[in-house]
């Protein structure tokens, strides 16, 4: 049977692996594979990618080019844009992005060309698994259908399977958690499906968590990310109105933090990034419609959140006033172009609409961040940073901390630069000429 013959491949780890995407989740994850000892093969369109993978060469903070080279020498991994050869795969991992497009709907291309590259390809004694965050009904409705054009039956001639990522930048060193160590939901088309997916699995990490269908997979990784918009607004409203009250924001969480049950600190900031929060909870609000459900909660947390960077705005206007001085002609240093500390990814980060908001009304915009030389707005402007020194804080006419990198020296900023609009409390523990700081 095709299915004993591909679980004995996986236990032996003789299974041919294939992961379409050399991304932020795609990487980690053949790296982890060919580890233990996979024969992994990394799909990418991107040529750009695959001859640095190919080289040796990391293009992601936590995959070093020491282990590339390692892998790369023992043969455990190679790189193409040949996707012909998925046809020698015994898994099938896919891995692509699932943005928005520009009414805010589910952007599924790249899953959709995924699943036909899959299909041209598909044999019998497959397994396909689907890891690209997206809405209750994916897995069946576009991979499924798919694949099965090809006469091949889920379940009895090749598998199918989602398990969502749980991939968090720039997190592995500082707090451990890897694709080893992360707990991994799996949710089959059918029990077969389940219980292949989940010897994978179980094969390059500690705890697998079998659940009852693609769909509650599909749920589960939404509800995890709608969680923290949710609290996120939660806490970004209180700092809207801390701000009016003229009450510390930041005080009353740590204060409220002190409580040892029923509360868990979230903390404001001058908007959504990344490539999860600031997308994941509209593809659930996009399929909640086909229910004729309105999810108002989800929606009025988005609301919130998106006003955060016009905030920052007014902080910075607030900033330059007390200096009797206008935004139109001003300085303003962003300090950090990450979407979050420590890292050098940039999707969907605030400082976007930051600098689109500050440059209309005339702000002259320097950024800085030790992780980002270049990078590209939405708009396709290309911006360059520049290296944080003592000349340029004074030259500035105000710095704004958008995010609180630990290369960051805090006391420097605020003894030099004119004024300082903090959105992460990164100036905490500086003690002196605290007068000249804007806390969000």
């Amino acid at each position: 049977m095709v299915q004993q013959e591909l679980q004995q491949k996986i236990e032996t780890h003789t299974a041919q692996v294939g992961v379409i995407g050399m991304g932020y989740v795609g990487l980690p994850l053949a790296v982890r594979a060919a580890g233990v000892g996979f024969p992994v093969l990394g799909f990418d369109l991107s040529r750009e990618r695959v001859n640095a993978l190919n080289n040796g060469e990391s293009y992601i903070g936590d995959i070093s080019s020491g282990l590339l080279q390692e892998l790369r020498q023992t043969g455990m991994l190679e790189a193409t844009t040949d996707m012909r050869r998925l046809r020698a795969c015994d898994l099938v991992i896919i891995c692509v992005p699932t943005p928005l497009n520009d009414t805010r709907d589910p952007d599924m291309r790249h899953v959709e060309q995924a699943g036909e590259n899959v299909a041209r390809m598909l044999r019998a004694g497959q397994l396909v698994i689907l890891e690209s965050t997206t809405y209750p009904g994916t897995t069946e409705e576009l991979v499924q259908s798919r694949l099965e054009a090809t006469g091949l039956r889920v379940g009895e001639d090749m598998f199918l399977a989602f398990s969502p990522e749980r991939i968090d930048p720039g997190q592995t060193s500082s707090k451990g958690w890897t694709v080893e160590n992360t707990p991994k939901v799996v949710g089959g088309v059918t029990a077969t499906c389940t219980d292949l997916a989940t010897t994978f699995y179980r094969q390059i990490t500690s705890q697998v968590v079998p659940v009852s269908s693609p769909r509650v997979a599909e749920l589960t990784k939404l509800f995890e990310n709608i969680f923290r918009a949710v609290n996120i607004a939660l806490v970004n409203e209180l700092a809207l109105l801390c701000d009016r009250m003229e009450l510390n924001v930041w005080e009353v969480i740590a204060a409220a933090a002190t409580k040892p049950f029923g509360f868990m600190p979230f903390t404001p900031g001058p908007g959504l990034g990344g490539h999860c929060i600031p997308i994941d909870p509209f593809y659930l609000t996009w399929k909640a419609r086909e229910f004729d459900m309105t999810t108002r909660f989800i929606e009025l947390a988005g609301e919130i959140n998106t006003q955060m960077p016009r905030h920052v705005h007014d902080l910075v206007v607030r900033a330059l006033n007390r200096q009797r001085k206008a935004l139109n002609g001003a300085t303003v240093l962003l300090l950090g172009v990450a979407y979050k500390k420590d890292v050098d990814d940039y999707r969907e980060s605030p400082v976007f609409k930051v600098l689109e908001l500050l440059t209309a009304d005339g702000g002259e915009i320097v950024l800085c961040d030790p992780h980002i030389e270049t990078f590209e707005t939405h708009a396709g402007a290309v911006y360059h940073t520049v290296p944080l020194t003592e000349d340029l804080l004074r030259s500035a006419d105000c710095a704004v901390i958008i995010t609180d990198h630990s290369a960051f020296d805090y006391d420097q900023i605020v003894a030099c630069a004119p004024a300082v609009v903090d959105t992460r409390n990164a100036t905490r523990h500086v003690t002196q000429e605290r007068e000249n700081i804007v806390l969000l």
